[in-house]
């Protein structure tokens, strides 16, 4: 059974910087596609950043410059290092892996975890 974990969350004042961690198990391949998405109370969810097995990254046009997404293949582990944070990105983070999807779509990622919250005060 696929097992996908996020870990990281906290709550932090503006400026300040976090990472974020998930762990993909109980897969024999490494995944094609993994990616951060985000929400937020009352909103859609967002795609925050992804990355392919190619290391090809997407970044939300809000986050570029401040967020880093990083993967460790052997391991599985997809990484988001978060820097300069705003009271913006307070939200739920959750992590998606895919063994052949890599859009912008939550729900098109075959594994998906619970989340792990992010709150970021002014």
């Amino acid at each position: 059974q696929v097992q996908v974990v996020e870990s990281g969350g906290d709550s932090v004042l503006a400026g300040e910087s976090l990472r974020l961690s998930c762990v993909v198990s109980g897969i024999a391949y490494r995944p094609y596609c993994m990616g951060w998405f985000r929400q937020c109370p009352g909103k859609e969810r967002e795609g925050v950043a992804r990355i392919d097995s190619a290391n090809t990254v997407t970044y939300a046009e809000s986050v570029k410059g401040r967020f880093t997404i990083s993967s460790a293949n052997a391991k599985n582990i997809l990484l988001l290092q978060m820097n300069s944070l705003k009271p913006e990105d307070t939200a739920m983070y959750y992590c998606a892996a895919d063994l052949r999807y890599c859009g912008d779509v939550y729900l098109g990622f075959s594994f998906r975890g619970q989340g792990t919250q992010v709150t970021v005060s002014s």
